[in-house]
């Protein structure tokens, strides 16, 4: 193996590991767990702060790991240049997400902003299906946790609202 071929197969894994990683540090920026969080009335099914970490982290690697498996599948350049788009349309409304709800205390602007989140994990698993299978899987835990956080999201406006 030549270590230009060596290069294209670690160059997708490098591009989605630092990808992911630029989300979940962005991400981990917005997010302040100060006394205004922690002062919250939160539903009591509601996984402890320390499980987000690790929920996190586990969906950012299935994440990752589904743009590698996309980006060496895709038949075209169209076709990773639409599922590129598609992965920083997401991390995007991720961030923005943590930086709705977090950063500018304002958990009824992160639930309108929410469904296109998860809209845009759907987006993924959609495109990724006919490309790998398996890359679209392993979107699906990214689907339900959004829908998780979805419902809670509803019910910390609920318990606390109004806001602003």
């Amino acid at each position: 193996m030549t270590a230009l071929h060596r290069a294209r197969l670690w160059k997708p894994v490098a591009v989605a590991a630092l990808a992911a990683l630029l989300v979940a540090m962005l991400g981990a920026l917005m997010t302040d767990l100060g006394p205004w969080y922690r002062n919250l009335a939160q539903p009591s099914w509601k996984p402890p702060d320390a499980a987000f970490g690790l929920i996190w982290t586990t969906i950012f690697a299935l994440a990752a790991a589904a743009g590698v498996i996309g980006w060496r599948r895709a038949a075209t350049r169209i076709g990773r240049e639409r599922m590129l788009v598609l992965f920083a349309l997401n991390g995007f409304l991720n961030v923005l997400w943590s930086l709705l709800y977090f950063r500018l205390h304002r958990p009824d602007w992160s639930l309108i902003e929410v469904p296109f989140l998860w809209l845009s994990v759907l987006a993924l698993v959609a495109v990724l299906r006919p490309i790998a299978r398996l890359a679209s899987a392993l979107m699906l835990p990214y689907l339900v946790w959004v829908t998780i956080a979805a419902v809670l999201n509803w019910e910390t406006v609920r318990l606390n609202g109004p806001f602003g």
